[in-house]
């Protein structure tokens, strides 16, 4: 029987060389071709791209090959190249979509396999479905050019999309300000497509630009994996402190999330930077639009809609959801609490880079250094408290849904549970405007369980009255 390839909140990913094969990609490659001729895309053009994970840019080439033998010209980035850049070529070149070969902040034993619609943002979870139902079965069933051929007959183009990325960024931020502040900012790109961006944006001004784990090294040394959060964010915290920098600004494996770490060598966590980049467009920017949240980021964005009378719209995890909301309402902003912001007047798409220029903008026009920005924050919505346990879990997921849901506990961590939200897993609205969410993984065999509220030190106590809601005892 053939390996089911199922997509994710963000595409499909798998264990290389065990479920992540070439049969098995070239498979999902003929799955996205058919949906696209579906569409009436024969003939057009799709943007391949990939990261530095091993093998990635052999992957890339066998997407090209298939796609080429399916009717479509294929522009293949010449290197390892950023998502949101692979999602801003996409539109650039009129494209009809694109697939980029990531497993983004995943462990190093991990890649996949994303695919992009024609707005370089992802696709909804309809035509996800769709995709995975026109994957065939076995890899024979996939056609396949040599990419040499391609090559030599204009199928498949190599190109630098950093170009017309970069033309863009100076559209959107007055980049000359950042290079004339004259910070010291340090840079963590993760052993991953965020490695020079920040040095070559800001170079040949007073800033200077530190950047650590800035090689290619697909086993991310001195990390768990490519994801912007504590532990894997430590050794640059710490270089953030001994090189006395204003700033730590931290991009993922993919450089489609981003992380900031403060001027005292701590991190702020994403759902503050979240609201700190919307409180920077609303207050700084002056600029007005709808919020997309999904329903894992922080109610201090809803705060923050009052405050500034913008729309809040509420979705389900993932920039599957994500993207197309943001299309539907024109929104200022979009975002996920896995440290993914897109922007108005980019692509919707998680920039990581993008957003790392506006924090450095926000210092700039404030004068303020990331602790003061989180004050002039709080002064506006009052503190908020983060946290996230993610626990494997055994037996079968619909019997532990329904444990979840036959709980209805009346209080979590000591505070009255006011609603139930079931749009993406089971989120208890609690009565200080708090929550907590249990909700499983699309990509790992993993739950999640996360919570938000004004209380610090009700934080670990609504932790653990989720892990027992979802039955587990040895988290």
């Amino acid at each position: 029987m053939a390996y089911k390839i199922g997509f994710g909140t963000d595409g499909w990913r798998g264990t290389i060389a065990e479920d992540y094969t070439f049969d098995n990609l070239r498979r999902a490659a003929q799955g996205f071709a058919s949906y696209l001729l579906e569409q009436g895309k024969q003939g057009q053009w799709v943007v391949v791209g990939h990261d530095k994970r091993f093998a990635s840019e052999n992957f890339a080439a066998a997407t090209a090959e298939v796609l080429a033998a399916n009717g479509f010209n294929v522009y293949l980035t010449n290197g390892a190249t950023p998502t949101p850049v692979i999602a801003y070529a996409v539109v650039d070149k009129k494209a009809c979509g694109a697939v980029n070969i990531t497993a983004s902040h995943n462990p190093p034993t991990d890649n996949g396999f994303k695919v992009r619609d024609e707005t370089g943002g992802a696709i909804d979870p309809e035509g996800l479905k769709r995709i995975e139902a026109l994957i065939p079965d076995s890899a024979e069933a996939a056609k396949r050019i040599e990419l040499n051929d391609g090559m030599r007959d204009g199928k498949v183009v190599m190109f630098d999309a950093s170009e017309a990325y970069t033309a863009n960024l100076h559209k959107l931020v007055d980049i000359q300000k950042i290079k004339d502040a004259g910070f010291t900012v340090m840079v963590d790109a993760m052993w991953g497509n965020g490695a020079g961006w920040f040095t070559s944006l800001l170079e040949g001004g007073r800033t200077k630009v530190i950047e650590i784990h800035n090689t290619r090294n697909p086993s991310f040394p001195e990390m768990i994996r490519p994801e912007p959060i504590r532990p894997n964010i430590d050794v640059g915290l710490k270089a953030t402190l001994e090189n006395n920098a204003d700033v730590l600004l931290i991009t993922d494996g993919d450089a489609d999330r981003c992380g900031i770490g403060d001027e005292k060598g701590e991190f702020i966590n994403q759902l503050r930077v979240y609201a700190l980049l919307a409180l920077y467009l609303l207050e700084v920017r002056g600029q007005r639009g709808a919020i997309v949240k999904t329903l894992s980021t922080t109610t201090m964005l809803n705060k923050l809609g009052k405050l500034y009378e913008v729309p809040v719209h509420e979705t389900g995890v993932g920039f599957k959801y994500v993207a197309p909301k943001m299309m539907e309402t024109d929104a200022m902003i979009g975002g996920e609490e896995s440290g993914g912001y897109a922007f108005r007047g980019n692509v919707p798409e998680r920039d990581g880079i993008l957003a790392g220029l506006y924090f450095l903008d926000f210092m700039v026009r404030t004068g303020k250094k990331p602790t003061e920005l989180l004050k002039m924050l709080f002064d506006k919505v009052g503190e908020h408290y983060y946290d996230r346990i993610d626990t494997p879990f055994t037996g079968d997921r619909k019997t532990r849904e329904q444990l979840i849901l036959d709980a209805k506990p009346k209080t979590i961590g000591g505070l009255k549970v006011t609603e139930l939200v079931t749009i993406d897993g089971f989120q208890f609205r609690l009565e200080d405007g708090g929550w907590l969410l249990i909700r499983f993984s699309g990509t790992e065999p993993i739950m999640r369980v996360y919570c938000e509220t004004t209380h610090q030190d009700k934080v670990k106590a609504i932790l653990q009255d989720g892990l027992k809601i979802a039955g587990i005892t040895n988290a």
